[in-house]
């Protein structure tokens, strides 16, 4: 007897225990209306994704500084000065090139003396600016040496910089001397159509 009321007691208490679990909780306060099936309401639907997200279309650019391309100059930024031409040389102006002197030989109408005179000249300034510049490594293989150090002993450094201008000098007076010697060897015509051919170059005939 005892066994069948334990047995109806427990049946009893599971089919309470399903049925509390199958009912929502009850809260204190006002009750609250239970959810309707069906669309949720229009603002919370989930919309369509934005024109510029649809598939073939460009996302639309987020909104913040323009790129770097496209950022105007700011009020204040000093503006790049535009290139400068150089200006012509007047020294140069006034010589002519020994390469430019043999490419318009024939045009020149140079003799055979001009033109032995000029190759001498040519020979003569090839082999001293080689000289010069075996000078110009050794010097300057010294000059780094004194700067290897920790501290620069001031008047060996300035020394040997006297040296490095020295055979910066020699070399400059080397070429102009060359170039003189080039335009004294020719005649007043020679240097005229010269001076047509530096102004309108056309390759030679």
């Amino acid at each position: 007897m005892k066994s069948k009321l334990i047995w109806i007691c427990a049946i009893l208490l599971a089919a309470t225990v399903v049925a509390f679990s199958q009912q929502p909780p009850q809260e204190a306060g006002p009750p609250q209306q239970p959810q309707q099936p069906g669309p949720p309401p229009q603002a919370e639907q989930p919309g369509p994704p934005p024109e510029a997200q649809q598939p073939g279309q460009r996302a639309p650019r987020p909104a913040g500084p323009p790129p770097q391309a496209e950022r105007p100059r700011q009020p204040g930024q000093p503006q790049q000065p535009p290139h400068q031409p150089q200006p012509p040389d007047p020294i140069a102006g006034n010589l002519f090139p020994p390469e430019l002197v043999m490419q318009h030989r024939r045009e020149l109408g140079l003799t055979d003396e001009q033109k032995a005179a000029i190759r001498d000249d040519s020979i003569k300034a090839s082999t001293r600016f080689t000289e010069l510049q075996w000078q110009m490594q050794d010097e300057m293989e010294a000059m780094a040496t004194l700067m290897k150090g920790p501290t620069v002993d001031e008047q060996k450094a300035l020394a040997q910089l006297d040296r490095v201008l020295n055979i910066e000098r020699e070399v400059k007076r080397t070429q102009l001397g060359f170039s003189i010697r080039i335009k004294n060897k020719l005649t007043p015509e020679q240097q005229m159509k010269l001076h047509e051919l530096q102004r309108n170059p056309h390759p030679p005939r």
